[in-house]
């Protein structure tokens, strides 16, 4: 088992937070044959399994870009983090050691987590944080997963810079469902901020107005020549004429949906979120935060260089956005242009011609154009729970006593989010999940409504008094084995915009989305229930719905938010809670002994 990682400058090492990854547990079949592969951790064997025991340090680094250093959050001195490598049925023990001033779990984004729901990461819903100097090892299972993933801090805005991808192959034996690629490479589009991030995060909810946006855009940790200091670091994507590659595109940006594009090329979509799709042709794809697509790319241009680039999809009318563009190289090895690994004769790459910021035909085109590879049988038809969650921002009125510099949203107002008009709160003492496993009283309550506690025109002209949400840490209850369909509903309150919505522990079948008001008489006729996408997060349309299905067969307490960082710290989010059912194959684990304390 090959496990790749990003290669880590040594002027970029520094640290505020350290953590280690170690003994990463490798089960493949008794007759694999491992490989030893050091880089910054080490790959041991033994006989019949692969026991891939690595220390990832994860320290503060003084990383340079826009021409600034700063000291920067990074695992093991690495930005982006080490891509992990593994195989559908492989397990992972990883613990985590913390030797960081912030508090930190991770998430491993994707990952179904079967039974498992105390290694999701997500701080105070399924574990307590991991304080400085303490640890916590993570132990799970990829069941029946194939594609690309991502791993990434879960608390406050560490995961700005603390993410990696997370592969996952077919078993032995098995293959791609097209053409094995010639090449493989991750490209995790993430966001950089001139600043600490969690200074802007707290400056926010110091103030109540929203955040600063990010200076840049990058690629694997770059931002590229289209920035300051920064061309001689731009990524370089090798490729030879003739060949067909797969790219792995993340999008790990905090706060914005991203297009992506290589110039003068067409892409294959041929996978999402870890689930294989019908594939399909086009030239440009968009990612909200936490989405990922596979796609194959043929060198069939004239040998020269071009640029892979990303740039925001701003739907939210009048709001701030970063409106710089990232790159990499997309470079052709050929004797005449290019010596192998190095500079091709072309100096200026061809550049590409990205959609407008704005562009919301281009991003609905491309999200519509998703499909299962054929048909699926186990999409829920008889529905236990009709779900209708509204999704969208608010304003809090300034509570009284404030003073007006805490106070500098609209109109002196503290801007929220909320889903059904209830902003959700982060319990502090305990986790939902140990609150739930060991019946602790008074943490959540079990009443998130199944729909908005008012009808009204979602995506029109919204009365002000609906603006502001009610605080709550609710739930909402499922029994084992029951179906669910939500209507996820954006809303126009003070602005609407595209809403990228994950739910942990679940992939879900995306049956339908419009623009609009949802409406059941019309809309229920556009369900595809024969062929739709599977995936973990689910892009609202900015004044528009999504409908999503699946079956609660995953114990647990499962956290649904936008993957807007900046919502769910104003509250966009809300959580299942999802009992255990019959026997010990539908009952979720004990608690590992070491699980963090509050």
């Amino acid at each position: 088992m090959e496990v790749f990682t990003h290669k880590a400058s040594t002027t970029n090492i520094c640290s505020f937070f350290a953590f280690t990854l170690l003994a990463l547990l490798l089960i493949t079949t008794p007759l694999a044959t491992a490989k030893v592969h050091s880089h910054h951790f080490v790959v041991s064997t033994l006989s019949s399994f692969n026991f891939a025991r690595s220390d990832i340090q994860i320290q503060s680094t003084p990383v340079k870009r826009l021409c600034k250093t700063h000291n920067t959050i990074t695992v093991n001195g690495m930005y982006p983090g080490p891509t992990l490598e593994v195989e559908n049925g492989d397990t992972l023990v990883v613990n985590v050691v913390n030797r960081a001033r912030y508090n930190v779990t991770i998430h491993w984004h994707g990952v179904r987590q079967m039974r498992s729901a105390w290694a999701d990461g997500p701080e105070f819903i399924t574990q307590c944080p991991i304080r400085p100097g303490k640890s916590y090892t993570y132990r799970f299972t990829i069941q029946g997963q194939e594609g690309t993933l991502w791993w990434h801090a879960h608390s406050s805005w560490l995961r700005a810079t603390v993410y990696g991808a997370l592969i996952i192959r077919p078993k032995q034996g098995d293959s791609y469902p097209f053409p094995k690629p010639h090449r493989e490479t991750p490209l995790l589009l993430g966001e950089w901020w001139d600043a600490n991030p969690i200074d802007v995060v707290r400056e926010a909810t110091r103030t109540g107005a929203a955040p600063n946006v990010s200076d840049a855009y990058t690629i694997n940790g770059q931002p590229g020549d289209l920035y300051n200091c920064s061309s001689k670091d731009t990524v370089i994507v090798p490729i030879k004429s003739g060949e067909t590659n797969l790219l792995r595109v993340v999008n790990s940006a905090l706060n914005q949906e991203l297009f992506f594009k290589v110039a003068n090329h067409k892409m294959t979509v041929v996978g999402a979120d870890a689930s294989y799709l019908k594939p399909f042709t086009t030239s440009v794809i968009m990612l909200g935060p936490g989405q990922t697509t596979d796609v194959l790319i043929t060198a069939n241009q004239p040998p020269n260089r071009y640029h892979i680039a990303a740039r925001a999809y701003a739907s939210a009318q009048g709001a701030p956005f970063d409106n710089t563009t990232t790159t990499a190289i997309l470079q052709y090895e050929t004797s005449a242009t290019c010596s192998h690994g190095g500079k091709c004769t072309s100096s200026k790459p061809v550049t590409a011609v990205m959609p407008a910021f704005n562009d919301t035909a281009t991003a609905t085109a491309f999200t519509t154009s998703l499909r299962s590879p054929r048909r699926v049988e186990n999409v829920p038809q008889k529905i236990d729970h009709d779900l209708f969650f509204t999704v969208g921002l608010g304003l809090n009125k300034c509570p009284r006593g404030a003073r007006a510099r805490n106070c500098q949203g609209p109109n002196g107002t503290r801007f929220a989010a909320s889903m059904n008009n209830v902003s959700f709160v982060l319990p502090s003492n305990f986790s939902l999940l140990q609150a739930h496993q060991q019946g602790v009283p008074g943490v959540f309550t079990t009443d998130f409504p199944a729909r908005p506690p008012r009808q009204f025109d979602y995506t029109g002209n919204v009365s002000r008094s609906l603006w502001q949400p009610i605080r709550g840490t609710k739930v909402y209850k499922l029994k084992y084995g029951e179906t669910v369909q939500v209507v996820l509903q954006g809303t126009s309150i003070f602005t609407a915009e595209n809403h990228p919505i994950h739910l942990h522990g679940y992939d879900f079948y995306i049956v339908a989305e419009g623009f609009g008001n949802f409406d059941r008489r019309k809309d229920t006729a556009k369900f595809n229930l024969v062929d739709p996408p599977m995936r973990n997060t689910a892009s609202v349309p900015v004044g528009g719905w999504a409908v999503i299905r699946f079956v609660a067969d995953n114990p647990g307490v499962w956290l649904m938010h936008c993957h807007l960082d900046v919502h769910i710290t104003w509250g966009l989010a809300m959580a299942f809670l999802v009992e255990n059912g019959v026997g010990e194959l539908q009952t979720l684990q004990p608690p590992p002994p070491d699980l963090p304390v509050c």
